[in-house]
């Protein structure tokens, strides 16, 4: 059982770690491709890999099963179109120097997954559950007050990313065979968006550049690797335990963005995040119960 503990932990460790640090500073080094460019190898790339993933563990059994129901395919390819959008408005905080909002929207995407869970699945509610949402509204409005703006990144990172983890409780697949087929919907738009990107010439992937499009490639790897960390991990240790540590990614985040990108951190900013922090402890307060 310790043993278990241990490894599932370094699991989880690592992929958190890895969506915090090193995800991080691969996408600032290919950040010369925008945004969108970068979001469509991510999901063409990821396609692929994945299917050589599925191929070498046989899991075509379970792909099947998925795909012969037509509301499994709709509902994943709702959940592909918000995966993609989480990934773009990610990849757009990296290349703007806007970690410190994206790791605000990793903070609470926790807690609104709660919040949604109470509303739509009617999942168990207290008094600490409540006020862990409370107080990360608090923090937004508060953040609307002062500085006169609305945290749109972090926002639709925590709303995209609570979304898809409530409309992926819908089917009971694994996460692998679900992002495969996730990303096998999308990328037809992503195939589309890459032939305008070329017609206009705003592309970096080419055969005349073979280096950068080589770095580009590796935005597939970047994202399958903590995937299965985190999985591995997640069914060693359980929900508990791995939810807790995944707050090590927008804490790295945070650090990175603050001490390494030299973000700046005004003082009405930096007061919302101690909203959101004494969120965060409380949800895992709560967590510890379970």
């Amino acid at each position: 059982m310790k043993k278990s503990l241990f490894k599932g932990s370094l699991f989880t460790i690592g992929a958190s770690l890895w969506w915090g640090v090193i995800g991080v500073i691969y996408f600032k080094f290919v950040s010369f491709a925008s945004p969108l460019e970068l979001t469509i190898h991510r999901t063409i790339w990821t396609a692929l890999l994945l299917f050589i993933t599925t191929a070498f563990y046989s899991k075509w059994a379970e792909f099947y099963k998925i795909i012969n129901n037509k509301i499994n395919i709709l509902i994943l390819l709702i959940t592909g179109l918000l995966v993609s959008i989480n990934w773009y408005t990610w990849l757009y905080a990296v290349k703007t120097n806007n970690l410190l909002d994206s790791a605000l929207g990793y903070y609470i995407f926790p807690i609104l997954s709660v919040f949604f869970g109470i509303i739509f699945l009617k999942e168990r509610y207290n008094r600490n559950k409540i006020l862990s949402v409370l107080l990360v509204v608090a923090a937004l409005i508060y953040l609307l007050f002062k500085l006169g703006e609305i945290p749109w990144i972090g926002i639709t990172v925590a709303v995209t990313f609570s979304l898809y983890a409530l409309i992926r409780k819908k089917i009971r697949v694994s996460s692998d065979v679900g992002l495969l087929i996730e990303t096998l919907l999308i990328s037809p738009i992503a195939i589309v968006l890459f032939i305008f990107l070329v017609e206009n010439n705003l592309n970096i992937f080419s055969l005349d550049r073979p280096v950068l499009s080589f770095y580009l490639f590796w935005a597939g790897l970047m994202t399958l690797i903590p995937l299965f960390w985190y999985t591995k991990g997640f069914g060693l240790i359980g929900i508990g335990p791995a939810s807790m540590i995944f707050f090590l990614t927008p804490t790295a985040q945070f650090f990175l963005g603050l001490y390494y990108f030299n973000e700046p951190l005004v003082l009405d900013k930096l007061i919302s995040f101690l909203f959101i922090w004494a969120a965060v402890i409380i949800y895992l307060n709560e967590l510890r119960k379970e």
